[in-house]
């Protein structure tokens, strides 16, 4: 992407474009690279999603993470699946002590009051309805992504505030990619961002 990684000004906060490229692995070693050379007040995901049945949203809506799921991590039983809870195997250990370990669900600490919602992230896309029906029974989600709990987990391990926002592209299910709005979900996104930004600055400005 041209420009990437340069600094410029909305609302007069300094931003820095950053391309992950698609999955976790992808979306944690380019942050983890930008953060180890570059000094960050937040990390803000911006990107495109589908929404689980049941969530209320439809493509061309937007939504805020308050929390992000690793939907996949963990192992399959003959009991059903097993999270990192249930094997023991906390994904971030306590930092600060007191604190809890960390083990699928991730917090996140920016996003518009009242408009959170918990998002899912899996390295495969799910793609029947069997599948996202079962996903949103286990986890309480809304969204599904590929990025977002990498993108989450590397800022909490550096110690740097994180927010995701994403445009509802599709419902998750049957593929039917004809029925799929990419751009105008990614222009919703990017549109929903810029506006958070500058009604952040506008607050934090009033006399």
């Amino acid at each position: 992407m041209e420009g990437e990684g340069l600094p410029r000004v909305v609302a007069g906060r300094s931003l820095a474009l950053l391309r992950t490229g698609v999955g976790p692995v992808n979306a944690a070693f380019a942050l983890t690279r930008y953060l180890a050379e570059h000094r960050a007040g937040a990390v803000i995901s911006c990107g495109v999603g589908g929404a689980y049945p049941g969530s209320g949203l439809e493509p061309g809506d937007v939504a805020w993470a308050e929390s992000e799921t690793y939907g996949d991590l963990g192992a399959e039983s003959a009991r059903g699946f097993l999270d990192m809870e249930a094997l023991g195997f906390p994904v971030i250990d306590p930092v600060i002590e007191g604190d809890p370990p960390l083990f699928n669900r991730l917090p996140l600490d920016l996003f518009p009051a009242g408009r959170g919602a918990p998002f899912v992230t899996c390295a495969t896309c799910t793609g029947t309805d069997r599948k996202a029906a079962e996903l949103a029974a286990r986890t309480g989600g809304a969204v599904e992504s590929m990025e977002g709990a990498a993108i989450v987990h590397v800022a909490r391990l550096m110690g740097v505030r994180v927010g995701e926002v994403r445009g509802i592209s599709n419902a998750v299910g049957y593929r039917d990619l004809k029925q799929w709005r990419l751009r105008e979900a990614a222009a919703a996104a990017r549109a929903a961002l810029v506006a958070w930004i500058e009604e952040t600055w506008i607050e934090e400005n009033k006399c």
